[in-house]
C-alpha cells in the first residue's frame, strides 16, 4: 500500500508499507495453531474483482504464492489457518452481481430465518434472557405471512435486551424498523398494516393485548448494534 508522506517544497512522497489485510495474513502465518477469520459485512457490494485482485488466484490454490505488484521481492501467500466469511442479504439484488469466478471460490451457506439454525434463535435467546416469549412467536407469524422467502425478516432486529427495558420497545422496533423495510419491499401495497402490523400479528398469536403506542424518540436499535 502506497501512503503518502510530506516532501520539501510542499511535494509529496510515497513510503510503501503492508496494508491491513497483508498484516493480517502475516501475523496468522506466525501463528499457525490458531484460525483467523476475516468477516467482509455486505461482501456483493464491493466490486470484487478490483478489490480482491491477486487474491482470486491465492483463493483457490493456498499452496501457491505470488509476487504482488508493488513488492514483488516478496512472495506472498494465504496461511491455511486464514479464513474469510463474506455475508450478504439474499434480498438485495445486488445479489446477482457476484461473478462466478468468485462464486466458484467460496463455499455458500443459506442462514434463513425459516431453517436451522436460525428458526428458533429469537426464541431460545428470549428463554435465555428470561424475557417473554410472544415476540418469538409474532416474528414467526410475520414471516410464514411473507410470501417471499428472500424477504423473511431476521431475529437480530429483536435481540437487544434494551428493547425490553421499556413497555413500548418491541413496537417502536416494529414501527421504525421493520415496517419500513416492509413498505420498501412491498411498496404499493395498502393492507400492510392489517397483513404485517404488530397488533394484528399479536392477535394471531393469541397475544390479543394492546400494543402501546410507541413514543417517537431517539434512533432504534439495529441489527448491529450489540446484538
Amino acid at each position: 500500500m502506497n501512503r503518502p508522506l510530506p516532501g520539501g517544497g510542499r511535494s509529496l512522497s510515497f513510503d510503501l508499507r503492508p496494508g491491513p489485510f497483508r498484516d493480517f495474513a502475516e501475523t496468522a502465518e506466525d501463528d499457525s495453531s490458531t484460525p483467523y477469520i476475516l468477516v467482509i459485512d455486505e461482501i456483493n457490494r464491493a466490486n470484487l474483482a478490483k478489490v480482491f485482485g491477486e487474491l482470486y488466484f491465492l483463493l483457490e490454490y493456498r499452496d501457491e504464492s505470488i509476487r504482488l505488484q508493488y513488492s514483488p521481492n516478496k512472495p506472498f501467500r494465504l496461511p491455511p489457518n486464514l479464513f474469510i466469511i463474506g455475508t450478504m442479504n439474499t434480498a438485495d439484488r445486488s445479489i446477482a452481481k457476484v461473478d462466478s469466478a468468485m462464486r466458484r471460490r467460496f463455499r455458500f451457506v443459506e442462514l434463513h430465518p425459516r431453517t436451522p439454525p436460525v428458526q428458533g434463535l429469537l426464541a431460545r435467546w428470549l428463554d435465555r434472557k428470561g424475557l417473554p416469549a410472544w415476540p418469538a412467536r409474532v416474528l414467526d407469524q410475520l414471516n410464514a405471512r411473507i410470501e417471499d422467502a428472500d424477504a423473511a425478516i431476521g431475529p437480530s432486529y429483536l435481540m437487544d435486551t434494551r428493547i425490553y427495558q421499556r413497555s413500548d420497545g418491541v413496537a417502536r422496533v416494529w414501527q421504525y424498523s421493520i415496517m419500513p423495510l416492509l413498505t420498501d419491499l412491498f411498496y404499493g401495497q395498502s393492507d400492510l398494516e392489517e397483513r404485517y402490523g404488530l397488533t394484528a400479528l399479536r392477535r394471531a398469536v393469541g397475544e390479543a393485548e394492546a400494543t402501546p403506542e410507541p413514543e417517537p424518540a431517539e434512533r432504534q436499535p439495529g441489527p448491529g448494534d450489540g446484538a
